[in-house]
């Protein structure tokens, strides 16, 4: 054995020789079930952080687990198209040229961001292979492959036909920079130090009420005032009309609900088509929907001729002076509040009525609820579940539609006779010519829009097996064992792949959850590239091993909370994997001429220490199955460490070295235990660290490579 384990020379010649000896494949070995874990599919956006390297580590080690069980282990991996966000980045390259994507058109802006997606998706899975991830690539599946975008046309067509998605004009969340709808998942609160304006608004007939709004440009569009039943304040204005100050409208006072008597002055002013509280009290009321904002983020005609055509920040500037001058503004306090961000580009987004795509959740979700509820589907930490099931249970419709390029195009034609036509023929063959069944006309136009990336990834688990077909990997690999994933994806993938997969296959699409830490930065904030507070994984595989990166991650991950990343673990872990390779030459060295021996022909010659230390061996051996069972992947590492350094390194090795040395009678029970404990801790370490113990364990001259090894019993 060299001196050292040179990482950077020998990890790329180890991986390679696993995929060629085909250990990636699921083949039974006469475990109980199959494991079968599907990544969560990077976006094609750029290259992997440090959560994907927790992430991926985590399932590579019980899929390796798993594997010398003798289970048959599927690991598919893949990648995300990422509509918005992918979209961006090409157009953020196009900006760089000075063009847009509307100069090259539709189609060409397409075929420019399958480029990007071709050259990212290899460098992503390039990344994974080189953090040791033992994927089956022969199953690596993308969210807009052909047969995958089947499975997503047939998603769409089965809602619609079922009732649960329809097509109205609603509140949504517009990003005036992205120009495309966003989910309510998709929007991010950050806290703002805002102002809050107590505006006058006259009565008819005489007297006054106060209303307070963050939004005053929004005020343009109110349509009613709303006070709460309960509050004496309000009582003799309910059913009064009040004035709409600058514009002049008449517009009615009521009683809602909704309405906190605490906040502000206890009275609301209502716009319904730009909130969706607004919205939801409009509807109750029957109240006007005024979009006095585009979706440009300026005014519209019915904001008034003197603010059509001007930014939304502009006019609210403009109408604070106009309330100061007509004695309307009564006072201006400061208030701190969440106010929504689109996800990708951080603009503030605006709530607007909007003709979307909705698909109906109350009856779709009830099958979700119960199956977490019941433990068919179980979250660890068990925290999560409660997250999970609050959200559930206050879920709104999902509006689908996004007004982008990037994506699965919307199934859906209209005729001018009023039409619309939901087929997944047309949209699987594009050699067929829609005509409309109610008028017969041939001058159908397809729907522009895609659908929201969520849609796609929410089949995830079944269709990257082959749904809608009935595939063989569908009937052996679904549902599958395990997901580990970001707890900021919870509502967004997590609850859609739960639903869908009940929906679909009548099946849940996993058994457990495991929601892995956040990885922060030392000071304990959020790694970032363009804010200098980012650590590429990479970066670090280049200084440490992978084996020293992944089980140093592995060190810090502890349940339940969130990571500071230190790289002194690291340094650890690389102190580590050289003292393995250190502990195993000497054991090399000391083991050339030892023939292996069984326990029973040689117990009676082990000392009282070699029974110590293999008693500990298994105890370890106890321990790390029952860490990994229940997902405790620090608890594991630091168990592995313990006894190989101090039990074995410092222990056994030192008593052994003088009895082979000096004593001839003990020295065939001194190697035994010292080829034992080093057999058996190699395949201990080795869904923690891959290359070092693949590495050692061919020195040991074993029939069959150490990850196809057998699991220690």
């Amino acid at each position: 054995m060299p001196k050292n384990f040179n990482a950077k020379e020998q990890e790329p010649l180890i991986y390679q020789s696993w995929e060629d000896g085909g250990y990636f494949k699921p083949l039974s070995r006469g475990g109980d079930k199959p494991f079968v874990v599907t990544i969560p599919p990077p976006n094609v956006t750029g290259v992997l952080h440090m959560g994907h390297a927790l992430n991926n580590t985590i399932q590579d080690v019980l899929v390796r687990w798993n594997r010398m069980q003798g289970n048959e282990t599927l690991w598919i991996p893949g990648t995300d198209h990422a509509g918005i966000a992918t979209q961006n980045k090409v157009e953020q390259k196009l900006a760089a040229k000075g063009k847009t994507r509307f100069d090259l058109g539709r189609d060409n802006f397409i075929k420019e961001t399958w480029k990007w997606k071709n050259d990212y998706e290899g460098r992503i899975l390039g990344q994974l292979k080189t953090m040791g991830c033992s994927c089956d690539w022969e199953h690596t599946r993308f969210t807009m492959d052909e047969d995958y975008s089947k499975a997503v046309i047939e998603t769409f067509v089965h809602y619609y036909e079922k009732g649960y998605l329809y097509r109205g004009n609603r509140i949504i969340n517009w990003c005036p920079r992205c120009s495309t709808s966003l989910s309510d998942l998709e929007v991010e609160h950050e806290e703002r130090d805002d102002n809050l304006w107590h505006i006058r608004y006259q009565l008819e007939g005489g007297g006054e009420i106060v209303v307070a709004t963050t939004r005053p440009e929004t005020m343009l569009g109110d349509t009613g005032i709303a006070v709460n039943p309960a509050d004496k304040r309000y009582k003799n204005l309910i059913g009064k009309m009040a004035i709409l100050p600058i514009l002049g409208r008449k517009i009615p006072i009521f009683a809602d609900d909704y309405v906190d008597a605490k906040f502000g002055t206890g009275a609301v002013k209502v716009t319904p088509a730009h909130d969706p509280n607004d919205y939801d009290i409009g509807e109750r009321h029957d109240l006007e929907m005024i979009s006095v904002i585009g979706l440009d983020g300026n005014m519209t005609p019915e904001s008034g001729e003197q603010f059509v055509g001007k930014d939304r920040y502009e006019v609210r500037e403009a109408i604070i002076k106009l309330l100061e001058e007509g004695n309307w503004l009564v006072k201006t306090e400061p208030h701190t509040h969440a106010v929504g961000h689109c996800y990708r580009c951080h603009t503030v987004i605006e709530p607007l009525l909007s003709l979307q795509w909705f698909v109906k959740m109350s009856e779709i979700v009830k099958p979700a609820i119960e199956v977490v509820r019941s433990g068919e589907v179980k979250f660890h930490p068990a925290k999560w579940s409660k997250v999970y099931l609050d959200w559930m249970a206050n879920i709104r419709d999902w509006c689908v539609s996004r007004q982008i390029w990037w994506g699965h195009q919307i199934p859906a034609w209209y005729c001018e006779c009023g039409e619309i036509i939901v087929s997944r023929e047309w949209a699987l063959d594009s050699k067929i010519e829609p005509k409309c069944p109610q008028c017969g006309s041939m001058e159908l136009k397809r729907d522009e829009d895609v659908l929201d990336t969520w849609f796609s990834s929410a089949l995830w688990p079944f269709a990257t097996l082959g749904w809608p077909d009935k595939t063989d990997d569908l009937s052996t690999y679904y549902p599958t064992s395990f997901l580990s994933t970001a707890r900021d994806i919870i509502y967004l993938w997590v609850a859609r792949m739960i639903f869908s997969g009940l929906e679909f296959t009548g099946k849940i699409p996993f058994r457990d959850v495991y929601i892995h830490a956040t990885v922060f930065n030392s000071e304990g904030k959020r790694m970032s590239k363009s804010l200098g507070t980012g650590v590429d994984p990479l970066d670090l595989i280049a200084k440490y091993g992978t084996d020293a990166t992944r089980f140093g991650l592995l060190w810090q991950v502890a349940q339940g909370q969130d990571m500071k990343f230190s790289e002194d673990a690291l340094l650890m872990s690389q102190r580590f994997v050289n003292k393995i390779w250190n502990a195993s030459k000497f054991t090399l060295m000391s083991l050339e001429d030892f023939s292996i021996v069984s326990r029973e022909t040689i117990e009676d010659d082990l000392t009282a220490a070699d029974k110590t230390t293999l008693k500990k061996l298994e105890q370890t051996t106890s321990q790390i199955d029952r860490y990994l069972g229940k997902y405790d992947f620090q608890h594991a590492a630091e168990s592995l460490y313990d006894f190989f350094w101090h039990d074995f390194c410092d222990t056994c090795i030192e008593d052994t070295k003088v009895r082979i040395r000096d004593n001839e009678e003990s020295k065939v029970a001194a190697q035994y235990t010292l080829h034992t404990v080093l057999s058996t801790s190699l395949r201990l370490l080795h869904p923690f660290m891959p290359f070092v113990t693949e590495s050692i364990w061919s020195q040991l001259e074993q029939e069959q490579p150490l990850i196809i090894s057998e699991w220690p019993k």
